[in-house]
């Protein structure tokens, strides 16, 4: 038994034992990190060069890009090379600050999620209104918002869970260090006060979750009175992306965070938290792309 002023370092789960597997999951985890790379940095600069699309869908999309961008390089360059070297470790201060950036990243991005069906809904329903209620000073103001209120959260979580006694030894059963699994080797009587935050996040997240499922209802319905087929593609190319980025984040990350011990394994944990922390960010690019004609264009004029 060991408590946190002892523990030095802290273990990590790894993907295999062999070394054919570890070989393996770092060509494939290198893969999707190079995607991710290469998708949202094309996003960025591809925003950021065209003028035409200095507009704030595309501005908040860019934000999305940059925090997918800084959340998947929060895990698996070390994932990788801790399977490329044959090791687990990984310090107490390098877990700490792997918890707050990760999580200062994810709940930035369900924060602009939030802010971003605002915007369609706004778009959609009241486009008259758009350019007043989205200048651009309120859409820098929106963006910094979030990005601040992801950086609150994630401090207020950190100093709380790097604060608990830890008893039950120094091995962390993820891939990365993450809150719930660190609250699994704390003292049995100490996490209270972090289940007590996670449970008020989780109604502070509930509550934006409510206000996406409100706005997407008063699109579809807005979309459906459209009476051309072809303003009623253009509106659904321009909601269902976003929707399908937010249903992909907000399920896999509710189940990590919210699910009852009783259902927790190992393999389960495992493949919930790549679903959560890797697909998004490399599959999102590929996500807002696909249907979006505009974005497309301006890319490929970037590129030729």
């Amino acid at each position: 038994m060991s408590n946190s002023s002892s523990i030095t370092q802290f273990l990590l789960l790894p993907f295999a034992d062999t070394r054919e597997l570890q070989l393996l999951h770092f060509g494939l985890f290198l893969g999707i990190y190079l995607a991710a790379l290469l998708g949202n940095g094309l996003i960025i600069t591809t925003i950021a060069c065209d003028q035409h699309l200095h507009t704030p869908m595309y501005f908040f999309l860019l934000n999305l890009s940059l925090l997918d961008l800084g959340s998947i390089s929060t895990t698996l360059p070390k994932s990788m090379a801790n399977s490329l070297w044959s090791t687990k470790a990984i310090s107490f201060l390098g877990c700490a600050a792997q918890v707050f950036v990760f999580l200062f990243f994810i709940s930035a991005e369900y924060y602009l999620l939030t802010i971003m069906s605002y915007d369609r809904y706004v778009a959609i329903c009241k486009p008259l209104h758009y350019r007043t209620l989205l200048g651009s000073r309120a859409c820098v103001h929106m963006a910094a918002a979030a990005w601040a209120t992801g950086f609150l959260y994630a401090l207020l979580h950190t100093a709380n869970t790097f604060s608990l006694p830890l008893c039950k030894g120094n091995a962390v059963d993820q891939f990365f260090c993450e809150i719930p699994q660190i609250l699994k080797i704390s003292c049995s009587n100490s996490y209270l006060t972090e289940i007590r935050l996670l449970v008020v996040s989780a109604c502070l997240g509930f509550m934006c979750f409510v206000f996406i499922v409100v706005s997407y209802v008063q699109i579809f319905r807005a979309v459906l009175r459209i009476p051309s087929e072809q303003g009623r593609h253009k509106a659904f190319a321009t909601c269902l992306p976003h929707l399908a980025v937010v249903s992909l984040f907000i399920s896999t990350a509710m189940f990590t965070y919210l699910k009852p011990p009783s259902i927790s394994s190992s393999s389960l944990d495992l493949v919930v938290c790549v679903l959560y922390s890797v697909v998004p960010p490399a599959v999102n690019p590929l996500i807002y792309s696909m249907r979006n004609q505009e974005l497309k264009g301006a890319l490929w004029k970037l590129i030729s």
